[in-house]
């Protein structure tokens, strides 16, 4: 008499890539500054501005006194922001601006990762009136992203849920403990050492782009350092290897990415200070 046998399935998992710098060859809310100056949003000087610091963040990246300060300044500037407004301006212009700019190295490690069956998260400190539209883009299955107040159809000025450093991990074991992921199997992706807590959440973590910092944390726990250089229109790869359209199964979080655009106003106030270093 044949006994029971248990169908003992396999633990799933997910990789988790940070957006700027690692998906995308920029920041993806300064890129819409000038959208959202012709949406009224901003005026030239921050145009201006803003296009600076995407230049000059492209060259190093922003530290956590940096990026703090840019929370408090973009929060404020957010306020009375009209959400709807905002999802408009990036739904009219994000393939003209977000699909020419994917790494087409990243695009690569996401298919490869939904053929294995893993889920593919995108973990970014921006907000999902950026980050939500550039998911879908992309083919990832969730996204977490900070999460801002809103009332009445508008920007509180308050931020609720802010997806950055230590946040990123604790997100991330969150997800684990719902969907069934299992850590030790994960992989995660970024460019910063400000998601050092991200990567050493999971068992397979990868710098990408590395700044200084993370480069030197990368090296002396023999993590893999990749180098993506190739941004590339999705529609131009080969057909083949197509991203697959796969909606957003869950969101993690919810925010005003719009607000960031206007991060060259923090990066040029600040750089005047002495004793801080530029982005």
């Amino acid at each position: 008499m044949l006994r029971g046998v248990e169908n003992l399935a396999m633990p799933r998992t997910a990789a988790f890539f940070d957006l700027d710098k690692t998906v995308i060859a920029k920041s993806s809310t300064l890129t819409f500054g000038k959208s959202f100056y012709q949406g009224g949003l901003i005026n030239r000087r921050a145009v201006l501005r803003t296009a600076y610091a995407q230049f000059v963040y492209l060259l190093g990246g922003a530290d956590h006194d940096q990026m703090e300060r840019m929370r408090e300044y973009l929060s404020g500037l957010a306020r009375g922001w009209d959400v709807e407004q905002v999802r408009e301006i990036v739904a009219e212009t994000i393939h003209d601006l977000i699909d020419p700019i994917i790494y087409d190295e990243a695009a690569s490690l996401i298919e490869k990762h939904h053929l294995a069956g893993r889920d593919v998260v995108i973990v970014s400190s921006s907000g999902a009136e950026v980050v939500e539209p550039i998911g879908r883009m992309i083919g990832a299955d969730r996204v977490v992203a900070t999460r801002m107040v809103v009332e009445d159809g508008r920007f509180t000025g308050e931020i609720e849920y802010y997806a950055y450093g230590p946040t990123k991990a604790e997100a991330i074991r969150e997800l684990a403990e719902s969907e069934g992921y299992d850590l030790a199997r994960c992989y995660a992706y970024s460019d910063s050492v400000t998601d050092l807590p991200m990567l050493e959440t999971v068992g397979h973590p990868h710098a990408v782009n590395p700044d200084r910092a993370l480069r030197k944390e990368a090296l002396a726990r023999d993590w893999p350092v990749l180098t993506f250089s190739r941004p590339v229109r999705l529609k131009q790869r080969i057909p083949s290897l197509s991203m697959p359209s796969r909606p957003a199964l869950a969101l993690t979080a919810v925010a005003v990415g719009a607000a960031a655009a206007t991060a060259g106003f923090v990066w040029f106030n600040n750089r005047r200070r002495p004793g801080l270093r530029p982005f």
